[in-house]
C-alpha cells in the first residue's frame, strides 16, 4: 500500500480523507469546530479554481472552523485525488476524448449538492468558490436556494445563467468565438485562454513543458499573483477585441504561444530572488501542486473550460435565463487582479442585476494581493468571510436529523 501523502503548510487540525460520491471517490480536507456546540456546526463548503486543489484553502480552514463552522474543502472533478470510480489514477486518468457531460455545470453543480447529503447536511451555510469555483458556487446559489444559505464569489464575477434571446432569434455565433475570430484578427493575432485551455494540444503543453513543471508552475502562480509587478488591474472600456487585447498575456495571448511560453517571457517569469521572496507560496508548497498534477495532468480541470466554451454544454442552464440569485451574496478580489474586470461589465451586472441582495459593501477588493487573494492574504480573507457569515448566519444550519 502507497504511504499517504504529505501536505507541507497543512495544519495537523485539518484532516484527509475520501468519500462515495456518485460516480466520483471525493477528495476533501474538512477541519471541525474546536468549541462546544448545541447541535451539528453549520457546514461551509469551498471550491477551488484552476490549477489549483482543496490544499489551496488551508490558510483559511482553521480560523473559519474555529468560529464554529464545520470546513469541507473538495478536489473538485477532474482535480488532484478526486478520482472516477473504478478508473485507475495515473498521469492519462482524463483524457481529451472523454465524454465531456460530467463536467458541465449542471453536473458540476450536482456534485456539490450529493457532496453535502454524504456529509449528512441538507442545508450549508454559505458555498465559497474561487476563480472557476466561483462560476460553480454562483450556479449552486440560483439552483438550489433551499440548501445554500449564502455565497461568496472570489476573483471571478458570476453573472448567471445564458441568456435566452427575446423573440428566439439566435445569433449565428457564440460570443466566444466571435471574440477568437476577433482577436486572430489583430496585430499582432491574439487568441484567448479560454479558447487556448479547450485544445487538445493544451494539456500537454502544460503538463510537460520545457522549462519543466515546477518552474511552469512557479511562474503561472507567480505572474498572476499581486507580487508580479505588471498587475496594475483596472477597469476597461467597451467590450471590442482592442480592449481585450489590453489584458496581460496569460489572459489573451498571443496566437501562435503555449501557456508555458506566455509565463516564461521576459518581464513575466520571476527571478530566483523574487521566487525566494514569495513567502505565501513557499517552495514545498508548489511542491504539493507539482505532485499532484504530475499525477493528473490538467486535462480533468480544461474539460470545464471546454464545456464553458462550447454552446452545447451550456444549453441545459437556459430554463434558468433570467432567474436571479436571491440569497445573500458577496464578491472577494485581490486589487491587483486582472479577473475581475477580464470581462468588461460583468463586476457591475453581478453586484447590480444578477445578485439581488448584493450590496455596494459586499463587494470587496484586498490591497496588493492578486488572483490568489486566498493564499495571499488570508487573514483579510478569513476576516472578511466571517463579518459576512455573522451578518447572515441562520438560527439553525446543521446536520439532517
Amino acid at each position: 500500500m502507497a504511504e499517504p501523502p504529505t501536505w507541507p503548510g497543512l495544519p495537523p487540525q485539518i484532516q484527509s480523507r475520501s468519500l462515495v460520491v456518485n460516480d466520483l471517490d471525493v477528495h476533501i480536507f474538512e477541519a471541525n469546530p474546536d468549541v462546544t456546540l448545541v447541535g451539528p456546526p453549520p457546514l461551509l463548503i469551498l471550491l477551488h479554481g484552476f490549477p489549483e486543489l482543496a490544499y489551496s484553502w488551508r490558510k483559511i480552514m482553521i480560523p473559519l472552523s474555529n468560529a464554529g463552522y464545520y470546513v469541507v474543502a473538495p478536489d473538485q472533478r477532474g482535480y488532484g485525488r478526486t478520482k472516477r470510480r473504478g478508473v485507475q489514477h495515473t498521469h492519462d486518468h482524463y483524457a481529451f476524448e472523454d465524454d465531456l457531460a460530467p463536467f458541465r455545470m449542471l453536473n458540476l453543480v450536482t456534485d456539490v449538492v450529493a457532496l453535502v447529503y454524504t456529509l449528512g447536511y441538507t442545508s450549508v451555510a454559505a458555498v465559497v468558490g474561487h476563480d472557476f469555483g466561483s462560476r460553480v458556487a454562483g450556479h449552486c446559489a440560483l439552483i438550489r436556494p433551499d440548501v445554500f444559505k449564502a455565497v461568496v464569489m472570489m476573483s471571478a464575477p458570476y453573472t448567471g445563467a445564458p441568456a435566452m434571446p427575446l423573440g428566439g432569434t439566435l445569433p449565428e455565433k457564440s460570443p466566444i468565438q466571435a471574440l477568437s475570430e476577433a482577436l486572430a484578427g489583430l496585430t499582432p493575432p491574439r487568441k484567448h485562454y479560454t479558447m487556448y485551455y479547450s485544445t487538445r494540444e493544451a494539456n500537454t503543453d502544460m503538463t510537460n513543458p520545457p522549462q519543466g513543471l515546477r518552474a511552469f508552475l512557479e511562474a503561472y502562480f507567480y505572474v498572476k499573483s499581486g507580487s508580479w509587478h505588471g498587475n496594475q488591474a483596472r477597469r476597461l472600456g467597451a467590450p471590442s477585441a482592442a480592449t481585450f487585447a489590453k489584458l496581460p498575456l496569460y489572459y489573451v495571448m498571443n496566437l501562435g504561444e503555449t501557456m508555458p511560453e506566455t509565463v516564461a517571457r521576459e518581464g513575466y517569469a520571476p527571478s530566483e530572488s523574487e521566487l525566494a521572496n514569495l513567502a505565501w507560496l513557499t517552495g514545498e508548497e508548489i511542491e504539493v501542486y507539482v505532485r499532484e498534477y504530475t499525477q493528473t495532468g490538467f486535462q480533468g480541470g480544461m474539460n470545464r473550460y471546454r464545456c464553458a466554451t462550447d454552446p452545447r454544454w451550456t444549453e441545459d442552464l437556459k430554463v434558468l435565463a433570467g432567474k436571479k440569485v436571491e440569497i445573500p451574496a458577496m464578491f472577494i478580489s485581490g486589487s491587483r487582479d486582472w479577473g475581475m474586470y477580464q470581462i468588461p461589465g460583468e463586476l457591475e451586472r453581478m453586484s447590480r442585476e444578477t445578485c439581488k441582495l448584493m450590496r455596494e459593501e459586499d463587494v470587496v477588493t484586498v490591497e496588493r494581493a492578486g488572483h490568489w487573494v486566498e493564499q495571499e492574504a488570508p487573514e483579510v480573507v478569513t476576516a472578511t468571510l466571517l463579518k459576512f457569515l455573522k451578518e447572515h448566519r441562520p438560527d439553525s444550519l446543521g446536520a439532517a436529523q
